[in-house]
Order: structure tokens, then C-alpha cells, then sequence
């Protein structure tokens, strides 16, 4: 069965550059390129949600010059896919924090997801400045302002930043075995793929490899089957 929601933690960028002996940014520009055909196959297979983690609350770190890179990337990803989306039925959410982001980023974020919001088709979803520890301290602030005193599993995931269903399978680039802070509540039960496939490279067939793989495994959620 092909899952309703994908998750990409999109690395290796920066190692696609290196190897060819390009700037960095460079690896960032090719990876937003890669963005587009993923969104566009995912849709034609039938997937309704696709997350992918863009930038991280850690990514602050990195050297300026790239940090500015990522920015201004994501600024001109989302002018001109914007009416891309708009034509192709697909919502635009973008989930994270919003401090250190510029107002002009903002804006542009706020504009296209209005845009956007009426659409029914694939929602994507961007991580952007986002954390999973993030989020949920940000959850627990919100659910101590609200004065909720009855909380459980169903009712926090209505204080997270959004309220798309958790995703089935997360896919990870670039051969790295971790988590990377990303989506930490949502993911408790994924299924997890990982490819040594650095991000630029990730094109439809390595997308169809991971779904197939998904489709092979055996999911319990902590039971067992076929006990006699």
C-alpha cells in the first residue's frame, strides 16, 4: 500500500558539491531543484502529504554564508513555484519556528501558503528553522496557556505546528543513521528507509526503490501477528 505521507530529511548537498569541488551552496541550489520532480512524482503515485526537513533550529550554525544561501534559496524556490502550485493543486505548509526568519521571508512564506490553501491535492509540507524538541516544548507552552489539564496522545498533537497525519515511512539521504531532531512525535511508529544517494541525486527511481521497500515491510505498532 503506498503511504499517505512521506518524510525526507534531504542530506547530503553539501558532499554532492565537495565531490564535484563546487561552493556549497551550490549542492543547496541543485537540492531545491530536486524539490520540484520529487513533489511532482509523489502526487502522480498517489501520496497526499510529503514533509521534507529544508532547515533545522541546528542549522543556525553552519557559517553565515551558507545560512544566508539557504535563505535566499528558499526565498526564490518559493517565487517560483509559487503559481506552480497553485496550478498543480497542491497546499503549501510550512511548519517551524519563526524566530531568527526574516519579515521578508515570512511574508513570502505567508503569501504562497494563502495562495495555496485552497488546494486539495498533495500537501507539502516544509520543515523550515524547524526542531522536533522544538516543537514539542512549544506544545507544552501552548497546552500551560491554555490551561488544558486533560492531555493524552490525541489531544497534544492538536498543540503541535501542524495537524497533518504522522507520516508512514521517513526517507534518508546520504547514508547518515539518524534521526536528526526531525519530526520526534510524529515519527514514533515510521518506517525507515535510508539510502546512500546524496539528495541532488535522489531522483523518481530512488523515490519508487523506497516506496517498494515500505511496501515489503511488516507493520506490528508493538503487537504481534498471526498468534495461535
Amino acid at each position: 500500500m503506498i503511504p499517505k505521507h512521506v518524510a525526507i530529511i534531504m542530506d547530503g548537498n553539501g558532499r554532492w558539491a565537495q565531490n564535484r569541488h563546487l561552493p556549497r551552496f551550490v549542492g543547496h541550489r541543485e537540492g531545491a531543484k530536486r524539490i520540484k520532480a520529487i513533489i511532482e512524482h509523489a502526487g502522480d503515485i498517489g501520496i497526499k502529504y510529503l514533509s521534507v526537513y529544508a532547515f533545522s533550529t541546528e542549522n543556525w550554525k553552519r557559517p553565515q554564508k551558507e545560512v544566508d544561501a539557504l535563505m535566499d534559496i528558499f526565498q526564490k524556490y518559493l517565487k517560483a513555484e509559487a503559481k506552480n502550485m497553485l496550478r498543480d493543486n497542491i497546499r503549501l505548509i510550512v511548519t517551524g519556528r519563526k524566530e531568527g526568519v526574516s519579515p521578508k521571508l515570512l511574508t513570502a512564506i505567508s503569501e504562497v501558503e494563502k495562495l495555496t490553501e485552497g488546494n486539495d491535492g498533495l500537501t507539502f509540507n516544509i520543515c523550515f528553522n524547524y526542531g522536533g524538541r522544538s516543537e514539542i516544548i512549544d506544545a507544552v507552552k501552548n497546552i500551560i496557556e491554555s490551561g488544558e489539564k486533560n492531555i493524552n496522545e490525541d489531544n497534544f498533537k492538536d498543540y503541535l505546528y501542524s495537524d497533518i497525519p504522522d507520516p508512514e515511512l521517513v526517507i534518508r539521504t546520504s547514508g547518515e543513521f539518524r534521526i536528526s531532531n526531525f519530526l520526534l512525535w510524529q515519527i514514533a511508529y515510521s518506517e525507515i528507509y535510508v539510502t546512500d544517494v546524496l539528495w541532488p541525486d535522489f531522483d523518481e527511481k530512488e523515490f519508487d526503490r523506497a516506496i517498494d521497500n515500505f511496501e515489503n515491510r511488516d507493520r506490528r505498532f508493538g503487537g504481534v501477528k498471526d498468534v495461535k
